[in-house]
């Protein structure tokens, strides 16, 4: 394993839930940060790995809630570097998607302080396997788009609509469930299926995760009596078909995590 040198900060993905999803890299950081800034999606356990001495700095942003300034956080993890310490960034999923990890490393290059760089599973991989969806099956996709449910006003991100509905069979939508109903309107505007098999996974790979399965003309409504709320993912695309044979979280752990 690299030694985390003090000064330096690692930008490390703690994958999108489940302990056990961790890297090695991710776990060691864990254990040899002096400051671990960590965001709103990483769990109590994931928290619970640190060395005794790491201290603790939240810094997790959430949709309609006050949050820390994205500058506000680059600039602290520049100054805990500047005073000699080994920080940790930990971010849900990827730091690198849809994870403002490159936006903080490109301000950490800027100010010259050495940092390290560590994937972690995408929600938009994990958490499928977990809800018994796969990203690819050769007769169904070759092909997926990962979209952002907002831009970063909040609003509906400003994407060719009409060229990701006619041009991916599976669209994984993070963020999404703000808006889901103006997307799924726009996909079926612009000519996908109203019928087309649409899942909205609540809290993925997490012991509590919850599975809507529905139809791209039916999702937002579905979502609405649900009363679930975010973190979920979306998931549109004749894959998710697959998950009545593949639901082995379900199935056959019933939501246990290691067992």
């Amino acid at each position: 394993m690299p030694a985390f040198e003090a000064g330096s900060v690692w930008l490390v993905g703690a994958g999108p839930g489940d302990a056990g999803l961790l890297t090695l890299y991710a776990y060691e950081a864990l254990r040899q940060a002096d400051v671990l800034v960590y965001d709103a999606l990483v769990g109590q356990d994931i928290l619970e790995l640190t060395g005794l001495d790491t201290i603790l700095e939240y810094a997790g942003k959430r949709g309609g809630k006050p949050s820390p300034k994205q500058k506000d956080i680059t600039e602290r993890l520049i100054s805990l570097a500047r005073e000699g310490k080994k920080v940790l960034r930990l971010k849900g999923g990827d730091p690198y998607i849809f994870g403002r990890g490159g936006e903080e490393a490109l301000m950490l290059a800027a100010n010259n302080v050495p940092f390290r760089v560590i994937p972690g599973i995408s929600s938009g991989v994990g958490g499928l396997a977990y809800a018994g969806i796969p990203l690819t099956h050769r007769e169904i996709n070759s092909a997926i788009t990962f979209l952002t449910g907002h831009d970063a006003s909040g609003e509906v991100p400003n994407v060719k609509w009409e060229h990701i509905a006619k041009g991916s069979p599976v669209v994984v939508i993070y963020m999404g469930l703000k808006h889901i109903k103006l997307i799924t309107e726009r996909l079926i505007e612009f000519g996908r299926p109203k019928e087309e098999p649409v899942a909205v996974i609540f809290r993925a790979t997490l012991e509590d995760q919850e599975v809507i399965v529905s139809t791209l003309e039916n999702a937002a409504s579905d979502v609405e009596k649900s009363g679930l709320k975010p973190p979920a993912l979306i998931v549109i695309g004749e894959t998710v078909g697959l998950r009545p044979e593949l639901d082995w979280f379900g199935k056959f752990l019933d939501g246990k995590k290691g067992a």
